[in-house]
């Protein structure tokens, strides 16, 4: 997300990038504030330093509008003292003059300046051509296709950043108590017995009458992206709080799209329970929303790492089943059985009769059922079918789409 307004990136933003035939990981950070600051300008910081840390070049950024600030100065000799290969990039140099006013930060001792204008794409290659020649031989990265990808959503504060920390094992995003602390959809990498994630952490979704300005605006965006992108998507409720009407909303987009479904309870630890709290609030989940009986719920604790990599195996378990193909025989056995348990109700007089049935699509599964009368089908029947599939079939924590066609 770019704004005018100062501050706008807090997170790390890491993409998968390339130049002249070179792939390598594009790491973005926030604003860095030496000193002072509140909370979240701290973590700001601590983000911008663990980039750092982990960078093979580094491209300090300054503007050449402003021109040297004590902040350049204190970032430039952080950044030396890095001994990582450091580039000094002067953006905002739209014009020939701004170009030749760029050599003032010669002054900060890092070498060559790179006026550029990220904005309007000016020399923006040879900067690029001066970073990729400080990789040396580094291959090529090793990007797994068979990747499942799978987002984490949920109102603010709820634990989403948290439950990221805890399955990378590494602070990768910032975590504060203020609500709306992440702006941005964050994409990370990880490895799980053999099997390779990619896992979005997204803002949190407020209502629509809720979200006030461009930036909120444009994170519910990123967000909702973020599901269309995933395989499967977690969907966090905060213990205390309980389900929400926004939860179920963000459910019920989820399922529309397709997606693979989680239901992630919160903060458990921090919920007085006995043997039966546990059977009693999933229940009262489903009984708020019915349909969250085909979905697993998990009851985690991403603070106290309680359960953490139930989430991720579920994931798996799920990005499995969606690729799951049941055979044309298989499923013509359990629609003449389904068929002779309950028939459709006769409309107008007319006999529905249910002829015979096949699988056309998986990720998510659609299942064709041919009939004479395809327009008449009642909802309720539709219901059945697809409770005797599950029953049959399993699916658990898929959305299955059931349509009728004319034989």
């Amino acid at each position: 997300i770019v704004h005018e307004r100062e501050g706008i990136t807090r997170d790390r933003v890491v993409m998968e990038a390339e130049w002249a035939g070179n792939q390598f990981y594009l790491v973005d950070t926030g604003g860095y504030i030496p000193k002072g600051g509140d909370v979240i300008d701290k973590e700001v910081k601590k983000q911008a330093e663990l980039a750092l840390d982990e960078a093979d070049v580094v491209v300090l950024l300054v503007d050449s509008v402003v021109g040297i600030t004590a902040v350049d100065e204190t970032i430039a000799k952080l950044a030396k003292r890095s001994k990582k290969p450091l580039i000094l990039a002067a953006n905002k140099a739209d014009n020939d003059q701004l170009e030749r006013d760029s050599n003032i930060f010669l002054q900060l001792g890092v070498g060559k300046v790179y006026p550029i204008s990220a904005l309007n794409g000016r020399a923006v290659g040879d900067l690029l051509d001066a970073v990729v020649a400080e990789f040396g031989e580094i291959g090529v990265l090793e990007l797994d296709e068979n990747v499942i990808r799978f987002s984490i959503v949920g109102m603010p504060n709820a634990g989403k950043s948290s439950l990221t920390n805890a399955i990378l094992g590494r602070d990768q995003q910032i975590v504060t108590d203020i609500p709306g602390t992440t702006r941005d959809s964050i994409n990370s990498r990880f490895k799980y017995y053999g099997h390779e994630f990619e896992m979005i952490d997204t803002a949190g979704l407020r209502k629509k009458a809720r979200v006030h300005d461009s930036v909120e605006y444009y994170s519910t965006i990123r967000t909702q992206q973020a599901i269309r992108a995933s395989d499967v998507v977690v969907t966090i409720i905060d213990a205390e709080k309980g389900f929400a009407s926004q939860d179920a909303r963000v459910i019920d987009e989820i399922i529309s799209q397709g997606k693979g479904l989680i239901v992630a309870v919160n903060k458990w630890d921090l919920i007085e329970k006995d043997n039966k709290t546990l059977k009693n609030y999933a229940q009262n989940l489903v009984d708020e929303m019915f349909l969250l009986r085909h979905y697993p719920i998990v009851f985690i604790s991403a603070k106290e790492r309680q359960r953490i990599f139930r989430i991720v195996e579920k994931v798996q378990e799920i990005h499995s089943t969606r690729q799951q193909r049941i055979g044309t025989r298989q499923l013509n056995l359990f629609l003449e059985d389904a068929y002779s348990r309950r028939q459709p109700p006769a409309v107008k007089g007319n006999e529905i009769k249910l002829n015979f049935c096949s699988q056309v699509r998986t990720a998510p599964p659609l299942i064709i059922v041919f009939t004479n009368y395809p327009k008449l089908i009642p909802a309720s029947y539709k219901r059945f079918l697809e409770n005797r599939f599950r029953e049959t079939f399993g699916f658990q924590g898929v959305p299955i789409t059931i349509q009728f066609r004319h034989k």
